[in-house]
């Protein structure tokens, strides 16, 4: 599997028809980002860790699999928080921790200014979510501050992602896994 997931999907395609257009109203642009958040986050587990249990089914006694792992969500605020809920939907005991930043006017640097993450019981695998990866800036900031926590596989979901921004990611963190909807040549 590449690191790099440019997961496509004529729903993608339909969604994205809908969060591209400036006629869109914020209804329905919610929405779409709620229904791609959610395609992208099937994509997301494809591999996670389960392990194996016995259960008793009304007919008869098997095995079934539940997930081995620790998933913590990351919404960078205040972005990401639109697509945290399918996320969750998919994945209800995950951990949700928030981390907060802004982008310097003059330096174009991000700058965090809210991170409540606690000092221990960092998830086995977090899901960075974010709805663009322009220039990378933000991610890098989250990643490096994810690994020092002692998150042991990053994962960063984004809607739409710039070549630029994810170059930048293949370059500094070759082990995280990276999934997106769109890639644009740039973002401005």
């Amino acid at each position: 599997m590449s690191l790099v997931q440019h997961v496509e999907h004529p729903l993608i395609e339909h969604h994205l028809c809908t969060i591209r257009d400036a006629a869109t109203r914020p209804s329905e642009f919610r929405l779409a980002v709620n229904r791609l958040s959610m395609i992208l986050g099937v994509s997301a587990t494809f591999d996670l860790a389960t392990r194996p249990r016995r259960v008793t089914t009304p007919i008869c006694e098997t095995t079934g699999y539940e997930l081995s792992v620790h998933v913590g969500i990351v919404p960078i605020l205040r972005a990401g928080l639109g697509m945290v809920d399918p996320i969750l939907a998919l994945l209800p005991d995950a951990s949700v921790w928030h981390l907060g930043l802004y982008r310097n006017e003059e330096t174009a640097e991000p700058v965090g200014y809210y991170d409540k993450l606690p000092r221990e019981n960092a998830p086995n695998v977090a899901m960075v979510v974010d709805p663009m990866l322009a220039p990378g800036g933000s991610i890098d900031l989250v990643i490096r501050r994810l690994q020092r926590w002692g998150v042991e596989e990053i994962r960063v979901l984004s809607l739409i992602a710039s070549r630029e921004g994810i170059d930048r990611v293949r370059r500094d963190f070759p082990k995280v896994k990276l999934f997106v909807a769109a890639i644009d040549p740039e973002l401005n």
